[in-house]
């Protein structure tokens, strides 16, 4: 990505325009070369600016929460799939009727709410007993999770559909995987069911993915079972290097020999998945090694990653560019000790930069009340 000469807020996320429009491509190949619906995850992309662009390439979005609902249902149309571990009392009548899918977390949630679903598609989240992903705090397939059915019985009566997500950033050989768990564990009942939800985690953008190998599962489950609909919702695979965060060195404190270069941007606050994944981002310019630490503007001690090496003495003033940060990383950031959001900009495709929010202080006190 080659950022524009003119000024860019700092801190900022940046979105590439260009980059998107080459991963839709490649979501486009996935859906019309197997028929599957593609469906956009709300909760790694929230940026509503560009859903215009995410509803020509897909066929709706899921949500996880009411605000996701309604932003769902708002920017994409009647075609929202929601899901939630658990649904409230308050909530649920309006997701309903927001919805034109809802999947339910266990049985028992299903009983309690099923009356007040009448006329919307209900489904349970099921749990194939298997898992690729290695880090814990992302694997809803550990034992005892309390994430998806273990063992299902019986279907209960209006059930319509399976989902089941065991996946991130992954991919088409461990989907494979997955389906032969899942049928071996469920498969008794699709024969009455319409549709199947495979979840998220299908990085089908990502350089080196087998996307021939996903399209021959693809085809492959569906003319076993002609009659269901399949759907992926994938949530990375949509704005997967689409854009970086911008931010600037504010100041170099050394410390028992470690130099600690100070930004305008937090781990803690901006970029929560690089602490608790642990996920090491790649930074324009330089590469992990003896140099500097980078050090978050929060208070939180822990709010620091690294060591980079960028070659040369970093100065006050200078910029480090985060890559990859517009999935996920975006939707996590918080106002923890009041620090600032960072801006939110498009890079279009004729280079200009569009800034379409700037946050200021005032919105930490909108946020209390």
């Amino acid at each position: 990505m080659t950022l524009p000469a003119v000024e860019i807020p700092s801190p900022c996320f940046v979105l590439d325009e260009g980059a998107l429009r080459c991963n839709l491509e490649v979501v486009d190949l996935v859906r019309q070369a197997t028929g599957v619906e593609v469906i956009v995850a709300l909760k790694a992309c929230a940026f509503w600016h560009v859903f215009p662009l995410l509803a020509q390439h897909s066929d709706g979005a899921t949500a996880s929460s009411l605000a996701e609902a309604r932003l769902a249902r708002e920017g994409f149309g009647p075609r929202v799939h929601t899901y939630a571990p658990t649904y409230s009392d308050v909530d649920f009548d309006e997701i309903a009727a927001l919805s034109s899918h809802v999947t339910f977390n266990s049985v028992s949630q299903y009983e309690r709410f099923r009356v007040r679903a009448a006329g919307v598609s209900c489904g349970l989240r099921v749990n194939p007993g298997y898992s690729p992903v290695e880090t814990d705090l992302y694997n809803p397939a550990l034992p005892g999770s309390r994430l998806g059915i273990e063992h299902l019985e019986n279907l209960p009566d209006g059930i319509e559909g399976l989902h089941f997500h065991v996946l991130c950033e992954s991919g088409a050989e461990d989907l494979v995987r997955v389906l032969e768990a899942f049928e071996g564990r469920f498969g008794e009942f699709l024969p009455r069911l319409r549709w199947v939800n495979f979840g998220g985690g299908h990085l089908f953008t990502k350089e080196g993915y087998d996307v021939e190998l996903l399209v021959e599962t693809l085809r492959s489950f569906k003319n076993k079972h002609p009659h269901l609909r399949v759907i992926l919702e994938p949530g990375s695979a949509f704005t997967w290097r689409t854009g970086v965060l911008v931010s600037t060195v504010e100041d170099v404190v050394e410390s028992g020999g470690v130099k600690t270069a100070m930004l305008d941007v937090s781990f803690a606050c901006h970029m929560p998945d690089c602490l608790e994944m642990p996920y090491m981002p790649a930074v324009v310019g330089a590469v992990e090694g003896s140099g500097y630490r980078l050090g978050g503007c929060s208070c939180l001690a822990g709010d620091w990653l690294g060591e980079w090496d960028f070659g040369r003495e970093l100065r006050v003033g200078e910029r480090v560019v985060f890559e990859d940060m517009i999935h996920y990383t975006m939707v996590k950031t918080t106002m923890f000790n009041g620090v600032r959001h960072p801006s939110i900009a498009i890079l279009r495709e004729n280079g200009t930069l569009d800034v379409v929010r700037r946050f200021a202080p005032e919105d930490f006190k909108n946020r209390m009340g």
